[in-house]
């Protein structure tokens, strides 16, 4: 066979071996991988996505069973034009990395349409791999990344199948395999996971979305707070390095809302432009000092941080903004750890307000609630600011001030009914309102929004604040004191500051009253409440020590080795792992082939075999027996036919003969004599045939 003819041929095979049909073993385990692949989406995709999307992998797996045909060409033109449309106008022109993904998707559900042969199911098979890294953009924790791990399985052993579909057990045997793997693998995965360099990234992309993070926001109308109060998500967790403050001292600051328009509270500058920094989300490393503590802050979109007073920043992912306010470089699109201290004493306050300032806390509307107007000149010409401050306080102690998650419609003149008529509302509406009558009587004030509380998470190591714990409240300027926190709730409902918003609404039975899902909504089953907790341990340990394990968190590590290590020496680390786990592979490889030799000892013989059939110019052939092969060198050297059918005979009966494991030896040696015969033979027969006959 000629060169030319043999490439040809090996041409021909690979290609018929792409071209084979996809075993229906494969392809379910295939749209199951792409099942758990989307199930970390499911709350960002838009529902008629991810109802293609199903669509589309069911109509590829109905023309598996023969109930449908794959569409043809015009028709596959036809579905794809009709869904870029419409996702082009679900977008409506917004190009953001959350898009890109979403196109991304699409893009998969369509190549569902035209997954016919086996290379096409290599081509899904690294484009659904490549999902997988896309999920941990938006979704980090445990139970998300046990679910992509659990699609990455999944596509491994549609491969295991799609490459031997005949194997007997196979699905039982792929998973054996992949756990095998797995042992190995792990500890050269832990080791690279904890000494390759953690570097900042030279640029970064925010993952501006659509999507509405639950959360307070830069304005604050009336009842905007009270619908927060019914969601139990996270905010973030706290960790102390000394002990936890008493709960009525754990007031968050997020923002200062200064400005008053109509009814709405905002702030009067926004947030100055900043360049984008880079992704710096592992602010904490060390161990925590007395004064120190620990935020784990979930994706919120926002810039703002959230500390108690008097805090200064210690990582560096996170700046003073003045005004006892803290901001990041960029939005909180993913969980953002970062440090604070608190300070041994409070900052000596100005000794008083410029004419800018008094006017910007001084700001009200031009007309609107005369009866505070009224109210708070008549306070005003009788005491000090700091006696009006605490007569409004008493007031609200006194009278019949009601707290409650059921606030009514506030009509116009919302103060004034807050204040004079029905008196029932929630922090958002007295904290607005106190702040309103205190400019009225010329009393710089100003609200702060952010959060109050936080209980304790499981065996109390941190405090998890969630978003019923949004709070506001108002701050006052008065001379030699510079700004106090004054805050209503705390007169009008005590309970909510010092244990909490559910023992505040107790006999109201508002809490969480929409939210019949919420492991808080039922704390008095203790056991829901332990499960709750130590799910929640486990994925903030996750977040912290895995998610969170950066270039900070990684160099404070090696700094405790001995001698120190810097990203120059956890380069040589990473390469000498690299180079151990190749070479211990190879020693393993080269061991594991040589005891498969040994073992293997009737396989050689065959090797053997096939190679004197080749000198002695019969070529071997891809699936004929040893007795075939016997014939066509009988037939090219009749010298050893005898030898060769002999030779056949007792390879036959040694592999289809169940015989003890001393035949086998017999076996053996049998067929190594009868080999040596055939060499022999053919040498002799070769050297009569070169000198030619006798005369």
């Amino acid at each position: 066979m000629s060169l030319l003819s043999r490439f040809n041929l090996s041409q021909a095979d690979n290609s018929d071996s792409s071209m084979q049909a996809i075993p229906s073993g494969a392809l379910l385990w295939l749209i199951g991988a792409f099942v758990f692949l989307l199930a970390p989406q499911w709350d960002r995709l838009p529902w008629w996505l991810i109802g293609a999307c199903a669509v589309l992998a069911a109509w590829r797996w109905l023309a598996q069973q023969g109930k449908f045909r794959l569409p043809g060409r015009w028709l596959k033109t036809g579905v794809m034009l009709v869904l870029v449309a419409v996702y082009i106008a679900t977008v409506q022109g917004r190009f953001t990395v959350d898009t890109a993904a979403s196109f991304f998707v699409l893009a998969v559900g369509l190549k569902w349409l035209e997954t016919r042969t086996a290379r096409d199911f290599y081509v899904l098979f690294f484009i659904l791999v490549y999902l997988a890294a896309v999920n941990f953009l938006f979704q980090q924790s445990i139970v998300w990344a046990l679910i992509t791990f659990a699609a990455i399985g999944c596509l491994l052993v549609g491969l295991q199948i799609l490459n031997a579909p005949a194997l007997p057990g196979n699905y039982r045997a792929g998973w054996k395999r992949l756990g095998l793997l797995l042992l190995k693998t792990f500890p050269i995965v832990v080791l690279l996971f904890v000494f390759f360099p953690r570097m900042a990234p030279l640029w970064s992309v925010p993952l501006v979305s659509g999507q509405a993070r639950s959360g307070i926001s830069d304005t604050m109308r009336p009842g905007d707070i009270s619908n927060l109060a019914q969601s139990s998500e996270r905010a973030f967790r706290v960790t102390f390095g000394g002990s936890n403050p008493e709960y009525r001292d754990r007031y968050w600051r997020g923002l200062i809302l200064d400005y008053l328009d109509g009814e709405t509270w905002r702030q009067r500058n926004e947030e100055p432009f900043r360049r984008l920094g880079r992704v710096a989300t592992d602010g904490g490393a060390g161990p925590l000092a007395e004064n120190e503590y620990d935020v784990l802050m979930e994706p919120t979109d926002q810039r703002w941080a959230f500390t108690l007073e008097n805090s200064l920043a210690v990582s560096n992912n996170v700046f003073a903004a003045g005004e006892d306010l803290f901001r990041f470089d960029r939005p909180a699109d993913s969980p953002i750890r970062y440090r604070m201290e608190l300070a041994s004493a409070p900052a000596p306050a100005a000794s008083e307000l410029n004419s800018v300032l008094q006017n910007r806390y001084l700001q009200l509307p031009r007309g609107g609630n005369p009866r505070t107007r009224a109210l708070a000149e008549d306070m005003a010409a009788e005491l000090e600011p700091a006696e009006l401050v605490n007569e409004l306080m008493r007031r609200f102690r006194e009278q019949a001030y009601f707290y409650t998650l059921r606030p009514p419609t506030m009509p116009e003149d919302g103060v004034d009914a807050l204040l004079f008529d029905n008196k029932r509302g929630f922090c958002a509406h007295y904290a607005g309102a106190s702040t309103f009558l205190f400019r009225a009587a010329g009393i710089p004030a100003r609200v702060v929004v952010g959060y109050q509380g936080g209980d304790a998470g499981a065996g109390g190591e941190y405090l998890i604040v969630r978003q019923y714990d949004a709070h506001a409240w108002v701050e006052v300027w008065l001379d030699g004191r510079g700004w106090v926190r004054v805050d209503p709730t705390a007169a009008i409902a005590p309970s909510r500051i010092e244990s909490g918003l559910r023992d505040a609404v107790e006999e109201e039975g508002s809490f969480l009253e929409n939210d019949f899902t919420s492991l808080q909504r039922y704390q008095d089953f203790a056991a829901l409440q332990w499960v709750g907790l130590q799910l929640d341990r486990i994925n903030y340990q996750w977040q912290r020590w895995v998610v969170g394990y950066q270039g900070q968190s990684q160099l404070d590590l090696m700094s405790r080795l001995p001698g120190g290590v810097g990203l120059k020496e956890l380069g040589y680390i990473t390469a000498g792992i690299v180079g151990a786990a190749l070479l211990i592979a190879g020693i393993v490889s080269g061991l594991s082939l040589r005891t498969g030799q040994r073992r293997d000892a009737f396989g050689r013989a065959l090797v053997t075999w096939h190679r004197i059939c080749q000198q002695a110019g019969v070529p071997v052939r891809s699936g004929e027996t040893p007795m075939v092969q016997a014939e066509r060198l009988a037939l090219a050297r009749p010298a050893v036919a005898e030898l060769a059918r002999t030779f056949a005979r007792a390879v036959n009966s040694h592999y289809y003969r169940q015989g003890l494991p001393s035949q086998s030896d017999e076996d053996l040696q049998r067929l190594k004599r009868l080999l040596k015969a055939i060499k022999r033979q053919l040498r002799h027969d070769g050297k009569r045939s070169s000198t030619g006959p006798m005369k």
